[in-house]
């Protein structure tokens, strides 16, 4: 449309009497004419916002009808009235007009159906459908696929610290993102790959429904089609006849309306799922959409399909790749997934409970993962204990996407692994990998391991020659079926999730064996690895009974400073310390938090000569709570957090003498946890300085006992000690199934110097 000069829109819109928010909206409105989304943006208000303001200034002028020919309408009677006033004639040309209302009359037709197709979904095993701009997160694109970079191994590993590894890298490409509808204006035929749950159709989908509102790419006619229907249609239409039949139910009756949206380009064609076409129908679709975008030159294209599902050349398309979710985006799924069923305080939950686990948070990058997560996490307000039932559910989805039909040549083999023979294939691979210390692992290495597993299967009977091509489809179908294993660099593989690699190679190691097997024997020799942890948290949540493996643990814990006389020592002394202590706490809680208090408050160099038993205990407690109420006052569990540390510091009141004016003075600066409001407002303004002063009353207090002189080794000792036992409880404590006998002697044994561990256990024997 041509513009309009805006001083003589602000001029007409007086003699209407338009308000002033009215005027701007009439303004912007025209100036946006094909953008409603960029109109709004411009006026800081919302879309719906938007739409209500301009259905007044319709009201206004008198347009009528409904539709998106209403803004046409309105913009043809102020051009009139232009003309006459300024006897300009602006130039518009007749074919534009006839595009343009073409379009919007297409666009009308097709509307329901491009809704019932593309505006709602179903997710997993949701009962009910959604609307996909209710859910919908923006999406990004790498405009450089990372599977075909050149590096190294040593290259990718460069930024991994082995021990402390950053879970995050293996889904992180380092390269810049660009937002998905910037990318898919950028380019008139664009093919976007990407893994199994990036949401390739949820996109399409979206590019679909704003186009069909009018809300983006206004000029054109979407045209969604999803190539595994088109591949299936009776009779093997063209594309351009499938396309007909689809507008024909839209009680399209003008014939050759396809063909000037099409001749003229005025169509945005997406091409939903090329992966998902059978090996049969393959060849014929490629050529059909060779041919269809040939004959259609002038037209949008965009096309999906899996990463590395790709055997087909389509050289005038540019290749890009869908981004993993970043933290943004998660939290906004996520906020918009609990909005959906009117729970915002879940949201808060789920995100502030996955800002603590990171093997979760690593799952979170794929949407469909994520959407799983917010199903499990949205029952019970939590996330399960036992996350290795958790995990086992999320890798059921995608293993069960396996689809043994799919375009592989050479599948007599693949169909004979059974959904149990693909996890111990993933079991294999995971476990000799990761003992290896081995993140990414070369195709060719992947490719004999493959070979070497499916040699050793009692059915299979084939020629090296034969296992090595097999080894190569099946790792190919791994990648492009279910994505666990994908390509990071030109032949350079890793599993998707390090989360992944952790779950089988804890499957490897069990093997649901209820005894102690020499594999975990193995597994406890690398109690002091950090990379191990989750291996070790996962194996005690697979075992039908985890004593076992637990008294292994414990048994590697005890040894860990059981030859070091002043370590043993020093046990001793906490040990002393805490039974002597009149407290709630339990006598192991409190030992715990002495050794604790040992590692973070002191001098590095000259660890603790003494702590009062009921000073460190209580104070330290309740700088704790303190601490807590920093991250959660927003929070509902925040106001028991708030009783629990008036409590807390009351009980200290009664029997600390030296520090009691100070402590006292603090206590008296609370409100009352029971006037909550007020509460979570001095708190937020005061909480931070009332909590420094706190600590600085813990380390004023003096210190009595004897001094402990430790070497650096000895601390490094102690350190490890103390996150050995920490892996433990986290053991205890992760839903796994232990008995009630061991658990209690587990907890009743902790932190002990070893000589009483030992006399403990004689007298059990006797």
């Amino acid at each position: 449309m041509e513009p309009l000069p805006q001083e003589f829109l602000r001029s007409i819109a007086a003699e209407y009497r338009l308000s002033a928010d009215l005027t701007e909206t009439l303004v912007k409105r025209l100036e946006y004419w094909d953008n409603e989304i960029q109109a709004a943006e411009a006026l800081h208000i919302s879309e719906s916002t938007l739409s209500g303001r301009m259905t007044k200034v319709y009201d206004k002028f008198s347009i009528g009808a409904s539709g998106p020919g209403k803004l046409r309408k309105l913009h043809d009677s102020l051009s009139a009235k232009y003309r006459q006033r300024s006897g300009a004639t602006p130039a518009i040309h007749a074919s534009d007009i006839d595009a343009f209302e073409l379009v919007q009359q297409v666009r009308q037709q097709v509307k329901a159906d491009i809704h019932e197709r593309c505006g709602m979904m179903r997710v997993l095993d949701m009962e009910q459908k959604i609307g996909i701009g209710d859910i919908y997160t923006r999406v990004n694109i790498l405009e450089k696929l990372s599977g075909r970079r050149r590096i190294s191994k040593d290259q990718l590993l460069a930024e991994c610290d082995r021990e402390n590894f950053d879970r995050f890298l293996l889904g992180q490409i380092k390269q810049e993102r660009v937002p998905g509808l910037e990318a898919v204006e950028r380019h008139s035929r664009l093919m976007i790959l990407g893994k199994p749950g990036a949401g390739k159709t949820t996109f399409m989908k979206r590019m679909a429904t704003l186009c069909n509102q009018g809300e983006w790419q206004r000029k054109l006619v979407p045209v969604f089609v999803t190539l595994k229907e088109f591949a299936e249609a009776s009779e093997g239409p063209t594309l351009q006849q499938y396309i007909a039949e689809q507008w024909q139910r839209c009680e399209i009756s003008q014939s050759d309306w396809l063909g000037q949206i099409l001749k003229k380009g005025l169509a945005l064609i997406l091409l939903d799922g090329l992966d998902e076409v059978q090996e049969t129908e393959h060849g014929r679709v490629i050529r059909e959409v060779q041919s269809f975008t040939r004959q259609f030159r002038d037209c949008q294209y965009v096309m999906t399909c899996r990463i590395a599902a790709e055997d087909y050349t389509f050289q005038q398309f540019t290749e890009v790749e869908i981004a993993d979710f970043d933290k943004d985006q998660i939290a906004d799924f996520v906020t918009k997934w609990f909005s959906i069923k009117q729970d915002s305080t879940k949201a808060e939950t789920f995100i502030y409970q996955l800002e603590a686990n990171e093997a979760l948070r690593e799952l979170t990058t794929n949407p469909l993962l994520l959407t799983l997560l917010c199903l499990a996490f949205g029952g019970v307000s939590d996330f399960p204990s036992n996350r290795a039932e958790l995990y086992e559910e999320v890798l059921d989805v995608l293993l069960k996407k396996w689809d043994s039909s799919d375009g592989i040549e050479r599948k007599q083999i693949y169909r004979k692994l059974s959904l149990g023979r693909k996890k111990e294939l993933l079991s294999q691979l995971a476990f000799l990998n990761f003992e290896q210390g081995e993140y990414f692992f070369k195709q060719s290495t992947l490719e004999q391991q493959i070979t070497d597993y499916i040699h050793s299967l009692p059915e299979i009977e084939e020629d090296e020659k034969v296992l090595h091509l097999d080894a190569e489809a099946v790792l190919r179908s791994i990648e492009a079926q279910h994505g666990l294993l994908v390509s990071r660099a030109k032949r350079i593989y890793s599993f998707s999730h390090l989360t992944f690699q952790e779950y089988f190679t804890a499957k490897y190691i069990t093997c649901c064996q209820a005894q102690p097997s020499d594999m975990q024997r193995q597994l406890v020799t690398h109690l002091s690895e950090n990379r191990y942890r989750e291996i070790f948290l996962l194996s005690v949540g697979m075992l039908p009974e985890a004593d076992g493996l637990l008294f292994l643990i414990k048994q590697a814990v005890d040894g860990i400073i059981g030859d070091d006389c002043q370590l043993q020592e020093f046990l001793v002394w906490i040990w002393e310390k805490a039974d002597s202590a009149d407290h709630v706490y339990s006598p192991a809680a409190l030992r715990a938090f002495h050794l604790g208090l040992a590692l973070k408050l002191f001098d590095p160099f000259k660890l603790p000569r003494a702590l009062d038993v009921n000073l460190a205990s209580g104070l330290g407690f309740a700088t704790n709570i303190a601490l807590s109420l920093q991250i959660l006052i927003k929070f509902e569990l925040a106001q028991d957090l708030a009783r629990s540390l008036e409590h807390a510091l009351s009980i200290d009141l009664s029997f600390i003498k030296d520090s009691a004016p100070k402590l006292r003075i603090l206590r008296d600066r609370l409100p009352s946890p029971e006037n909550w409001p007020s509460y979570q407002q001095w708190w937020l303004q005061n909480g931070q300085t009332w909590t420094e002063s706190l600590h600085a009353v813990v380390l004023e207090y003096p210190h009595i006992g004897h001094s402990f002189q430790f070497t650096d080794a000895q601390k490094q000792k102690l350190r490890q000690y103390y996150d050995a036992n920490k892996l433990l409880v986290d053991c205890l404590n992760s839903d796994c199934y232990v008995t009630k006998a061991t658990r209690q002697e587990i907890e009743d044994t902790l932190l002990l110097p070893l000589a009483e561990i030992q006399k403990r256990e004689i007298s059990i024997s006797r």
